[in-house]
């Protein structure tokens, strides 16, 4: 059994017991929280498709921990034109395990 979540603008094909990296939630860590934008269900050769989500539909999981991605360096350079720019980003993340599939 599976399902499609959608959290942070990106969608999720979650089973139960798997373990995501998901955008920042502010929720501390040990806390469970509910997904209610599930986009679809399948259980073997039954499945539901939601329009655009199923009605009832929830997704539990469990916070294990927050954290921050790996460093993503942006450069800009032009050469001969004394053009040179440098940047970093870490993108901040929360990593769930899924316990529970709901329809």
């Amino acid at each position: 059994m599976y399902a499609v979540i959608a959290t942070g603008g990106k969608q999720y094909r979650v089973s139960q017991g798997d373990t995501i990296k998901v955008e920042k939630l502010d929720v501390s860590e040990g806390d469970t929280v509910d997904f209610d934008k599930v986009l679809m269900v399948a259980d073997g050769e039954n499945v539901t498709v939601g329009a655009p989500y199923i009605e009832g539909g929830k997704v539990s999981a469990r916070i294990k921990t927050h954290g921050r991605g790996k460093k993503i360096e942006i450069i800009k350079f032009k050469r001969r034109k004394h053009y040179r720019r440098q940047m970093g980003h870490r993108q901040s993340y929360t990593e769930i395990e899924i316990t529970a599939i709901g329809a």
